[in-house]
């Protein structure tokens, strides 16, 4: 039987810090309003409307993530890279006869072109969803673990009855996750890969 998987998107599988940054550059040139960029990708995970509201009055909030979109096509996506172990642990899962779906903040267009960017061989990307609201995304594909880097991905997988996995390559160190209730804290993908096997084994003989 094989063992499907969710991941999460933004410092889980895909680093997307430069781009990221890059987009708040720019949108903070065009708006000519001060956004600190690196404030912003090291704490990576909330929806975009939730950061924006940290710089930006509520009545700018709307235009200013439409705008934010629009560029990020064009100036995001070409800055991402694949994070250490990334196709490795799609590839894992796979090996084993498991299906993968990337489950997100980001919104769907930009996730997708993340994953074709980077060359992920996953079966399904959900996008505009964040922490428990993840859950549904994951009960219907049948996730029967979740991966992500921050809090509310531990969330997401209570939500979606999902073991939680969690990486400490996003603002959190593997103590804080653990201490937020991962089931699994792992240094980064990179050891994902035997922590699913002997997982998995486990599952299949219950």
């Amino acid at each position: 039987m094989g063992t499907s998987v969710g991941f999460d998107l933004d410092m889980t599988l895909a680093d997307t810090r430069t781009g990221i940054a890059a987009v708040y550059d720019a949108l903070s040139s065009r708006l000519g309003v001060p956004i600190d960029s690196q404030a912003i990708v090291a704490r990576l995970g909330p929806p975009l409307e939730h950061e924006l509201a940290n710089w930006l009055p509520a009545e700018a909030i709307l235009d200013a993530a439409e705008l934010y979109r629009e560029i990020y096509p064009e100036v995001g996506v070409p800055a991402h890279t694949a994070m250490a172990g990334a196709h490795e642990a799609i590839e894992s899962v796979r090996a084993g006869g498991g299906r993968v779906i990337v489950v997100t903040g980001k919104n769907l267009r930009d996730a997708r072109s993340t994953v074709r960017r980077l060359g992920l061989d996953v079966d399904e990307v959900a996008g505009s969803v964040f922490g428990a609201a993840k859950g549904s995304a994951l009960t219907r594909f049948g996730a029967r673990a979740y991966v992500g880097d921050h809090v509310a991905d531990i969330e997401a997988a209570r939500a979606g009855g999902a073991v939680s996995v969690t990486v400490a390559t996003g603002p959190y160190t593997v103590g804080q996750l653990r201490d937020h209730g991962a089931d699994v804290a792992l240094s980064d993908l990179t050891e994902f890969g035997t922590w699913f096997a002997a997982w998995r084994s486990r599952e299949e003989v219950r």
